[in-house]
């Protein structure tokens, strides 16, 4: 961090000392009168802005356990331990990959309607009603989440600290600690938050969503069967077996690393001459491998299709593996080169990712590596991937 940088989070955290409520019992607004009126005419879902608000919410038990539960059923669906807006207050409780149907738990307060009751009690005399209900439209259709790293070492009682990205590289921020003294009375007090903190109290990072549209792999589980598509009788299945991150990519206030998995190849090419060479095209898989940060070197066992028909004239397959970041969409032209007659062809091929992704690694592989043992490993960049032809 800069000078800049650490002065600007000095002068934040002091500001932040001045302004928060050390006891009472209410939790008292980080806002100032001047900025309630401005959030609602601008839509202020600026992270800092959108975890001053929680911090200032009568968060007990019953929430912690609302998001927790959000929390381990996206864990459970292969997602980082998340809670969106949109699940917080379209299905209190539910998390990524669950129907909103399936969370049946029933919440006296929700966080939705504290929300509301918050900013129709702190806002109603500065703004209308409508504007406090856009506002919190906003909200709920935003990609603004809770991030709960390390949930499972949660006790089941104490509160949370509550903070938000920074949206630079730092390994710390400022951080809002809510907790009730033996008199009932409510405290909110400002201090520094690091990933260590997180391992050892509950931490709520606001930060915002960037794999919700997608379906991620599960750990594979033995009597679980994860396909992508149909297998006939007798052909030759590639699957990706393993996978072992070696670093972690992003800031622990963004969370886990998502990587995604293309290959392109010509899946049950069999092609005998070069004129039925026409009626064979590439395909291109992909996956979606989300690993937490506390499987940092850790093995993680999959058993997912990469082709259904891996057969004798498949000679090159495209690989691309990128930890996404976002941005415009952008692909990698290449080539998946196949046989015949024992003259090798090329498929041209496009493996799709976004411009700011961190390509962890991109290039042919040959048909032989895959059939050189009965479950062959490789480093790829800083990822180890193991494979399987069965």
């Amino acid at each position: 961090m800069n000078s800049i940088e650490k002065l600007t989070i000095i002068v934040f955290f002091f500001i932040m000392c001045v302004s928060c409520s050390k006891e009472g019992s209410g939790s008292k607004s980080y806002l100032l009168a001047e900025d309630s009126v401005n959030a609602v005419e601008s839509v202020d879902l600026s992270l800092n802005q959108v975890a001053r608000i929680f911090a200032a919410l009568p968060i007990g038990r019953e929430q912690m356990g609302e998001v927790h539960r959000a929390a381990c059923s996206s864990l459970n669906n292969g997602y980082d331990e998340e809670y969106t807006m949109q699940k917080l207050f379209e299905s209190p409780g539910s998390g990524l990959g669950e129907e909103s149907s399936k969370a049946t738990v029933f919440y006296s307060k929700p966080l939705r309607d504290m929300l509301s009751d918050y900013l129709l009690s702190e806002w109603g005399t500065k703004a209308s009603e409508d504007k406090i209900l856009k506002y919190l439209d906003d909200l709920a259709s935003s990609d603004l989440q809770i991030y709960w790293p390390y949930s499972e070492s949660w006790d089941a009682s104490s509160l949370p600290i509550i903070t938000f990205d920074p949206g630079y590289n730092t390994d710390y921020n400022v951080g809002y600690s809510l907790s009730v003294d033996a008199n009932g009375n409510r405290r909110v007090d400002s201090l520094y938050v690091y990933e260590e903190t997180a391992k050892n109290r509950p931490v709520w990072v606001l930060n915002k969503n960037a794999d919700a549209a997608y379906t991620p792999l599960k750990r594979f589980v033995p009597s679980t069967s994860l396909s992508d598509g149909e297998v006939k009788s007798g052909n030759r299945v590639l699957k990706l077996k393993s996978f072992k991150m070696l670093r972690n990519y992003d800031s622990w206030f963004n969370g886990a690393s998502e990587f995604f998995i293309k290959c392109g190849s010509v899946n049950g090419f069999n092609a005998s001459t070069e004129a039925e060479l026409k009626l064979f095209s590439p395909s291109v898989t992909d996956f979606l491998v989300v690993i937490k940060r506390k499987y940092l070197n850790v093995t993680q066992e999959y058993n997912a299709i990469i082709l259904t028909n891996f057969t004798n004239q498949i000679d090159n397959l495209a690989f691309l593996i990128t930890e996404d970041d976002g941005g415009t969409r952008t692909s990698w032209k290449c080539s998946a080169t196949v046989k015949v007659k024992s003259k090798s062809y090329g498929f041209d091929v496009e493996l799709p990712y976004n411009e700011k992704d961190d390509i962890v690694w991109r290039g042919q592989l040959n048909a032989s590596f895959f059939q050189s043992a009965d479950i062959v490993e490789g480093r790829f960049g800083d990822v180890v991937l193991s494979f399987a032809l069965e």
